[in-house]
């Protein structure tokens, strides 16, 4: 019986880690698990010399008007999901592992461009801080930047109340000491401004689920305040969503030139 279950978890661990091959928007793509968390690459068809490749945080295959246009540009898209960990310490540090992992794997560039939309934003700028050297530049698509704004609704925003629970639980805070707890994105403004990286951010201006007052407006007041800025394309009368730009071309224009 021992033996049984033994032959059962190692082919249980084989078929877990094992790549998937699959299609993505007629682009191939791999699947996997990562530390038990889903991830992907999709692989270009003519990979480019460089080897860029872009990180998407959050919301796999949402908008993915970018993503499209970096693939056909040579880059590989590449994703892993700590979406219920809201870019707290567990989720930079997975980060930091699936970093090395698929850099060397698939020899891609040192220097990679972030993709966050929504909450995606927290895991991107928390894992810049951490990693400022193995930054290209960096979209956020209305990016969370303050969890007491979303999911916490301690401002303006509608907030999610189920959300705020894990959040809170996940980085191990409570209702009363989140006010103090500085490690989010609004408070690291001053180690995003020195490293000058280059960022933009897009957002809808009438956004009531991640407020760009609380969130987008005030860390690039906060950047600014340490001699470095943020390009922001403010979609006026829009909310959340949707995402993106229906053309993305302005946001390519700015990934493409700040990865020469």
């Amino acid at each position: 019986m021992k033996k049984s279950i033994f032959l059962f978890t190692m082919l249980f661990g084989l078929f877990s880690n094992a790549v998937a091959q699959k299609s993505w928007n007629g682009y191939e793509m791999q699947e996997f698990t990562f530390k038990n968390k889903i991830a992907k690459i999709v692989i270009p068809k003519a990979p480019n010399k460089n080897r860029n490749w872009i990180w998407r945080a959050r919301f796999w295959g949402h908008e993915p008007q970018v993503d499209l246009a970096l693939l056909a540009r040579g880059f590989h898209l590449v994703y892993v999901d700590v979406a219920d960990l809201y870019g707290n310490a567990e989720a930079v540090k997975l980060w930091n592992l699936f970093y090395k992992h698929i850099t060397q794997k698939y020899e891609l560039n040192e220097k990679v461009v972030l993709e966050g939309f929504s909450r995606g934003g927290l895991i991107v700028y928390n894992w810049t801080v951490a990693n400022i050297n193995k930054v290209a530049c960096i979209y956020a698509d209305a990016p969370v930047c303050d969890i007491k704004s979303w999911p916490g609704g301690l401002g303006k925003g509608n907030g999610s109340t189920n959300d705020w629970k894990k959040c809170l639980k996940a980085y191990q805070l409570t209702t009363k000491s989140v006010n103090n707890y500085e490690g989010l994105p609004i408070y690291q403004a001053k180690n995003i401004a020195e490293a000058q990286i280059p960022i933009i951010h897009v957002c809808g201006a009438a956004d009531q689920i991640v407020p760009i007052a609380e969130n987008t407006l005030l860390l690039k007041t906060n950047l600014e305040k340490y001699g470095s800025t943020m390009e922001l394309i403010l979609k006026e009368g829009i909310g959340h969503h949707p995402h993106s730009l229906k053309n993305p071309t302005p946001i390519v224009d700015f990934i493409l030139k700040h990865i020469k």
